[in-house]
């Protein structure tokens, strides 16, 4: 009597396993690129509050004091202990926050100062010790926050209606985009916000120079 062999049946997915599989990777991927769209957010939301506080710290020393803070002449009085009468140095009341937005120690300007002042007055936390490393404001990108008074020496063409400037460097070109249509026109060219590349000497983006995603900037907003 013949044998029949047995041949085993080879086994494989399903049309139904493979769609099931097939919408479980959408929804990791779903979930991953909303994470990471809600982590964008929040950093340009964070960069954009960085621009809005400036302000308010300069009013409320204004305020608090009759003075500009970086300005003060008598801020070792406003801001010292009877202690230590030397823990920050009086400005020279001219008017303006002096220096550059990018100055550290130990320039003595009042872009320097400024920070020293507003933290001795309590409107702002961080280091008072310019010595520190610490006591430069860094934006959440790691870049370096600064302010000075505006005119003829404002960067990237803001010279016109702006009685002050903060800068903010190191902002990735797509949180750039983002952070213009939050706080501007949307054009990183024109208006109160503008965006350039460089260090000390900025330069605005256009055409010559686009603005990539993936690059590193320096946005300045006249206030």
């Amino acid at each position: 009597m013949p044998q029949h062999s047995s041949v085993p049946r080879q086994s494989g997915f399903t049309l139904v396993e493979i769609a099931i599989v097939l919408v479980i990777i959408g929804l990791l991927l779903g979930g991953v690129l909303k994470g990471q769209e809600l982590i964008n957010s929040a950093k340009v939301k964070n960069l954009a509050q960085d621009f809005r506080v400036v302000p308010t710290f300069i009013y409320a020393y204004q305020d608090k004091f009759r003075a500009l803070p970086g300005d003060d002449s008598r801020a070792t009085t406003h801001l010292c202990p009877t202690t230590n009468l030397g823990c920050t140095t009086n400005g020279d009341a001219v008017g303006v926050i002096d220096g550059n937005w990018n100055d550290k120690h130990p320039a003595a300007t009042g872009a320097v100062r400024f920070w020293q002042h507003i933290r001795l007055a309590n409107l702002a936390p961080g280091s008072t010790d310019l010595a520190s490393p610490n006591f430069l404001p860094l934006n959440s990108e790691g870049g370096r926050i600064g302010v000075q008074s505006g005119g003829a020496a404002a960067p990237l063409g803001l010279t016109h209606g702006a009685s002050y400037i903060v800068c903010s460097a190191g902002i990735q070109g797509k949180h750039v985009r983002q952070l213009d249509i939050t706080l501007d026109d949307g054009d990183p060219q024109t208006g109160s916000l503008r965006t350039g590349t460089g260090t000390d000497t900025l330069t605005l983006v256009s055409a010559a120079n686009p603005l990539e995603d993936g690059g590193a900037y320096t946005v300045c907003m006249g206030i």
